[in-house]
């Protein structure tokens, strides 16, 4: 194993400490059930050809019309649908160097702890970026059948003439989630929201934060809050389009500039998470020629986060894994289809992701 300023360093311990690390919006994801756990499927990518692409079916609902029975009408059978449910490994990969490691970042704190929780922090990170590539990516889709999810699961009102209704209200939530799966709308467990939302509905006392002790004693508010009976979740990070002011200033034709922020509403089971591990996760090497000597730590993940009743098409994917900017491409995900010559879909409504657009 390679050291440095006497320290040993081992992958394994390494990996295991960075899972331990909390971090709040994974876990509430997990807890609302919007992110599923699907580590069974793990086995399937090294089965298929390739190893970063795998597909399973999705069993469809049994249905069709109850015929009369009175004795001299046959019964039509029914047959039940299956569905292809492809999903694609997005692999990502980073270093960090240091003329002086153990010192520059641990500052002379234990090694594994500080070195831990910021690597562990950027993954974080990083599978957030992911997530919200491909939301964006599944609301960039065209097609007929697409298109019913895309348009159903959105609720812009950002063009409505009553200003009072162009930003998020008390009843804004709760007609977005009936848009999109109607009378199953029940199943929206949690949403994500720009702080510029959130701050808008606290000011209106529609939201409230979640609050934890420290280890002082003392009450602090988290990036958590509770809208409509919801976890939300407070993030920077999420879509913000601004809009440039049209006309003339002071004239009947003006309309000022603002911005259109995006919030996106997951409901339990919305992505399926599957991680699929790396040979060599975590390692150092150490140069000692270098700028006096210098050590360099490698981190690598593979994993899945697969919308559930959205297939990743990969048909427009240049290596092994996608790209964000491959991930945010619509052409690349499509409803769950047959794979038939004449394609049956899946009910968009069994989708549970829907997005609102508001100017705060």
């Amino acid at each position: 194993m390679p050291s440095f300023d006497e320290k040993i360093f081992n992958g394994e311990v390494f990996g295991q400490y960075m899972n331990t690390v909390p971090n709040l919006n994974r876990n509430e994801l997990i807890k609302s059930k919007a992110i599923r756990q699907r580590q069974d499927i793990a086995n399937l990518f090294s089965a298929q050809v390739g190893g970063n692409y795998a597909t399973i079916p999705i069993t469809g609902r049994i249905g069709g019309k109850a015929q009369n029975y009175d004795g001299k009408t046959s019964a039509e059978a029914q047959k039940l649908k299956t569905f292809s449910h492809s999903r694609v490994v997005v692999g990502r990969q980073a270093a960090w160097v240091e003329t002086d490691f153990s010192y520059d970042i641990t500052g002379g704190k234990d090694f594994m702890e500080q070195v831990g929780d910021q690597v562990a922090e950027y993954w974080d990170d990083v599978d957030q970026a992911t997530l919200l590539s491909i939301l964006k990516g599944i609301f960039s889709m065209t097609g007929k059948e697409n298109l019913k999810f895309v348009n159903e699961h959105t609720y812009d009102i950002t063009a409505s003439k009553n200003k009072e209704e162009q930003v998020f209200t008390a009843t804004t939530l709760n007609t977005a989630i009936q848009k999109a799966l109607g009378d199953n709308k029940a199943k929206f467990s949690i949403s994500i929201m720009h702080s510029a939302v959130s701050t808008n509905l606290e000011n209106l006392k529609l939201i409230s934060y979640m609050k934890y002790t420290d280890g002082q004693g003392i009450e602090r508010d988290l990036t958590l809050g509770t809208l409509n009976g919801r976890v939300v979740l407070i993030d920077d990070n999420m879509p913000v389009e601004h809009v440039e002011a049209k006309g003339t200033e002071g004239q009947s034709d003006y309309v000022p500039a603002y911005n259109k922020y995006t919030t996106y509403v997951l409901g339990d089971g919305a992505f399926e998470f599957t991680d699929c591990g790396a040979k060599v996760p975590n390692e150092m090497a150490r140069d000692p020629k270098t700028n006096g000597g210098e050590t360099t730590l490698y981190s690598r993940q593979r994993k899945v986060l697969s919308p559930f009743g959205i297939s990743f098409t990969k048909a427009s994917m240049a290596s092994l894994s996608p790209t964000d900017e491959e991930l945010e491409m619509g052409a690349n995900w499509e409803l769950c289809n047959n794979q038939g010559k004449t394609k049956e879909y899946i009910d968009h409504r069994l989708v549970p992701i829907a997005r609102v657009i508001t100017r705060g």
